[in-house]
């Protein structure tokens, strides 16, 4: 392997322990808590919960879409761009969405924001800045820092997905918790696959 490559993989190594093992230790438990009791008490009055993000976090957006419906918790995947294009009908007054964006500041996502906000939701943001557009016009802000992205130029996002994904995970978590998910629920959510299967400690 050419020096180069040897040094960047090492760097990039590097920065996934440091960035990943940040991200736990930094943590906003109550944030979190808030996040759950603001989608349980849309749940419980007959709303849903949509998730978005423009680039790179609308693939993670989908993602956790999928992981929080099959835990108990039915979400809804929102075009970050096809929002401001008829998408917004999906949703309706006191939905929650929740918009992940690493600087809270892209052009794309404040058009999106007022929209959904204009649609009467509340927003969960989740962003590396506390004091971003998108911290300040969200009801709860997830707190999903890092200092560098871990590639050469610090500029293609792979250690902020990584942070973004694990602050939703523990958001997923909390949400199961309080749905109280049996093995029997889960396998017919998931009924396909290893998931799929009752293990002999499950039965």
């Amino acid at each position: 392997m050419e020096e180069v490559w040897k040094n960047d993989l090492e760097y990039f190594s590097q920065t996934v322990g440091k960035e990943v093992n940040h991200t736990l230790q930094t943590l906003d438990e109550a944030a979190l808590e808030q996040a759950t009791q603001l989608i349980l008490s849309a749940k419980h009055n007959g709303n849903r919960v949509h998730i978005s993000g423009i680039g790179k976090p609308a693939h993670i957006a989908g993602y956790i879409a999928s992981l929080i419906s099959s835990t108990g918790t039915p979400t809804y995947f929102l075009h970050g761009t096809e929002a401001v294009h008829g998408s917004c009908g999906q949703l309706v007054a006191d939905d929650i969405v929740i918009f992940i964006s690493n600087s809270g500041e892209t052009a794309e996502m404040k058009a999106t924001l007022v929209a959904v906000l204009n649609n009467g939701c509340k927003v969960i943001g989740v962003s590396g800045n506390p004091n971003s557009w998108l911290a300040q016009h969200s009801t709860v802000h997830l707190y999903a820092g890092i200092t560098h992205e871990g590639g050469p130029l610090n500029r293609a996002p792979r250690t902020s997905i990584l942070a973004e994904t694990i602050v939703l995970q523990a958001l997923s978590v909390l949400l199961q918790s309080d749905a109280q998910v049996t093995p029997a629920q889960y396998i017919n959510w998931h009924p396909s696959g290893c998931l799929g299967m009752l293990r002999e400690n499950e039965k």
